[in-house]
């Protein structure tokens, strides 16, 4: 068991300098597989959407998808690439069983989409991720170890494959090495791959769900002393969310320093990260290169773009996430550094479908920044997956606006709605949370804190009005907060007028 003594992640980025590049994996969204007719669809029972081409059955030929083409090429020129006028898809040869060929078809020295980049904002500068290379091939299918208490192949008693993801579209975007971000690394590594999600999610090509595994996330990271060559890099494989992208890199710059500070070795390999504890844990070793045996696939035409279909592709791109970002900020009236918050938190489209659905911008980021924000990090989810529409969340500040909630109680109804008790109408109604504005029903309160606090209301009757926000606050603890603070204070005044 290893005794090597971890630094603080501050002592750990004041003595070594991380340099980090990531590999997403985005499955597209196309209606069929990348080089055959069956469907994609999520979550349909295993292996019945296969054929006689994704199963590689003799005889069966593959036909390229034009779909995933243009997808792929959409994506290139979003990340500012270059897209190449000739390339071919090739096999990388390699025997695992979620991939019945026993090779993949991919694209080796002839990528599609080559030389781009990505600018990120973080603490308000800007940081350029270069993009090495896009490049199209085919997805593998899944494999499920069953038997075993941690659901990996060591203690599993039988494997199961499902092929249904097999020759699903797939695009690889590979960053170049991207030095000199010191302790800000994981914070780049999220703010990229935030971007490159809005990126890909704004081209309508997939819904890069991470949780779904459309958008899939490998993270390299290594140290080196100031000066001194880039060091041993390792891989973490298959990071499953924005959050988990910010702690792989980090747990690994914590490790790596670590075992540096003891005068050992980093070792080339992959890693997986641990969701529960939040660190890395050894895969297989990467110290000598695989041999794939690439060559070119014999059974498809090269690709070669026409450049007047590229350039009709470029000219329908959508706006930029960066500058949808820049318009929205104006309109919802909020400065450079609250905007980038919103970014960073993932909320940029939840707040805009709020306010579509009818909620005012304050009130739409006020739930989204606040209440949801913090409930997303107690329970470590992405804020899309809190529990809350941003219907709901229109609707529930509709009702704080009417004056039938208060926010104390609009509170409470969210806690009801995330645990899907329904709408917040409904939720309202079934608890019964509902602000009571009746004088009548009020009055009796109101006599009662009176009576209570015969100094405070002395004080009143004297022309001290500011003391009346001590009755108003015992009334609205007699009444669980549901009293209209507004209607008891003037029930108050009132009284003792």
């Amino acid at each position: 068991m290893s005794t090597t003594v971890l630094p603080s992640y501050e002592d750990a980025t004041s003595r070594y300098e991380p340099v980090i590049g990531l590999e997403t994996h985005v499955e597209l969204g196309t209606n069929t597989k990348m080089f055959c007719s069956c469907p994609t669809d999520f979550g349909a029972e295993p292996n019945t959407q296969v054929c006689p081409v994704c199963l590689a059955l003799p005889g069966a030929l593959p036909v390229a998808n034009r779909a995933g083409i243009e997808a792929t090429i959409r994506i290139g020129l979003a990340l500012n690439c270059d897209i190449a006028s000739w390339c071919r898809m090739a096999r990388k040869n390699y025997f695992y069983p979620d991939m019945p060929k026993n090779f993949q078809t991919s694209q080796y020295d002839e990528p599609l989409c080559v030389d781009g980049y990505v600018d990120v904002e973080v603490d308000g500068e800007t940081v350029r991720i270069g993009i090495e290379r896009v490049h199209l091939e085919e997805d593998t299918g899944k494999t499920l170890h069953v038997g075993g208490a941690t659901g990996r192949i060591h203690g599993a008693t039988e494997s199961l494959v499902d092929y249904n993801r097999a020759g699903i579209p797939l695009v690889e975007i590979v960053t170049k090495p991207v030095p000199g971000l010191g302790a800000k690394a994981p914070e780049v590594a999220r703010a990229y791959v935030t971007e490159l999600r809005d990126i890909i999610r704004s081209l309508g090509v997939s819904d890069v769900r991470m949780e779904q595994g459309s958008l899939r996330c490998d993270v390299n990271t290594s140290l080196n002393k100031p000066g001194e060559e880039w060091g041993t890099r390792t891989e973490t494989k298959n990071v499953n969310s924005l959050r988990s992208v910010e702690r792989a890199v980090r747990s690994e710059i914590i490790r790596q320093a670590g075992i540096l500070d003891d005068g050992g070795k980093i070792v080339q390999e992959t890693r997986h990260f641990q969701e529960d504890t939040g660190d890395t844990r050894s895969g297989r070793s990467k110290e000598t290169a695989t041999d794939y045996r690439y060559f070119p696939e014999p059974d498809l035409v090269p690709i070669a773009p026409d450049p007047a279909w590229v350039a009709e592709l470029k000219a329908s791109l959508p706006e930029r996430p960066s500058a949808k970002r820049a318009r929205l900020r104006e309109d919802w009236g909020i400065s450079e550094l609250d905007m980038q918050s919103v970014a960073n938190a993932g909320a940029v489209e939840l707040i805009e479908e709020t306010i579509a659905a009818g909620a005012s911008p304050a009130g739409a980021r006020k739930w989204w920044m606040g209440e949801l924000a913090r409930r997303a990090n107690e329970t470590g989810v992405e804020l899309a997956d809190v529990g809350a529409t941003p219907a709901q969340v229109a609707q529930l500040q509709s009702l704080v606006d009417a004056g039938k909630l208060n926010d104390k109680l609009a509170r409470t109804v969210l806690e009801g709605v995330v645990a899907g008790e329904g709408d917040p109408a409904q939720v309202m109604t079934a608890r019964g949370l509902g602000v009571v504005s009746d004088t009548g029903a009020l009055q009796a309160a109101v006599d009662e804190a009176i009576a209570a606090n015969p100094d405070i209301a002395a004080k009143i009757r004297d022309g001290k009005l500011a003391a009346a926000g001590a009755l108003v606050g015992a009334v609205m603890k007699t009444t669980r907060g549901q009293a209209d603070a507004k209607t008891v204070r003037e029930l108050i005044l009132a009284r003792l007028s």
